[in-house]
């Protein structure tokens, strides 16, 4: 006998394996479907296009009437995502009463591939990533390529990808970054306490790499320019 949870995510499972939205791919970890794995890449003409990030989405025996546990495995320098636990800090995400029954993993996944180039500044979780963004958006597409060349990963608890390509939703839909945001910048906020917020910025080696990039930039400004 299968539990209301695991026919609402079979039903989800084929929501996304009929939309095939691209830069998207899931898959179910766990037989009884309450964990899962996902790779998101950035979007098309924004500078996360080629990226991809791996991350895992934890539902419970409660789903769909409180939200799951997201949690990026690639973790991007971005004002919306924990650089040490890799949560994403989504509203509905944080806050149970802000879920919606509606929202599907297909849903959820459109809101993290939005977020990624979509931030939200009022309320960042990674202060650093933020203030650099508003003050010098250049250094921040730089900082934010050369991190991704060296990530910091969360390998311990990551899932394996299976080598059966049958098991992964590889997709192939393209969809406008103006569809994308129309439909999912509405909820995709972020909210953080302090108990989250870390500072980047006190780390001895990225302050050291921080202004080599930065003096790299002012002497090969067209080399440098990702614009």
């Amino acid at each position: 006998m299968y539990s209301r949870a695991y026919l609402l995510l079979e039903r989800d499972f084929q929501e996304l394996k009929e939309n095939n939205f691209k830069g998207i791919t899931a898959f179910p970890i766990r037989e009884d479907l309450m964990e899962w794995g996902a790779d998101i890449e950035g979007l098309q003409n924004t500078f996360w296009h080629g990226l991809f990030f791996q991350l895992t989405i934890n539902f419970t025996s409660q789903y769909n009437c409180v939200p799951p546990v997201v949690k990026f495995l690639t973790i991007p320098f971005h004002p919306n995502v924990d650089q040490n636990t890799g949560r994403a800090c989504i509203d509905f995400l944080d806050d149970p009463n802000k879920w919606n029954t509606s929202y599907t993993l297909s849903s959820i996944l459109l809101t993290l591939q939005v977020m990624l180039s979509n931030p939200e500044l009022e309320n960042p979780v990674n202060l650093e990533a933020a203030q650099m963004l508003i003050e010098d958006e250049s250094l921040y597409k730089q900082v934010v390529l050369r991190l991704f060349n060296q990530p910091s990963q969360l390998r311990d608890n990551g899932p394996e990808f299976p080598k059966d390509p049958d098991k992964i939703i590889r997709s192939i839909k393209e969809i406008s970054f103006n569809d994308y945001y129309k439909t999912w910048s509405t909820i995709a906020t972020s909210k953080a306490t302090e108990h989250y917020r870390s500072s980047l910025l006190e780390d001895p080696n990225f302050i050291v790499e921080y202004y080599k990039w930065k003096k790299a930039e002012l002497k090969h400004p067209k080399e440098w320019n990702l614009k």
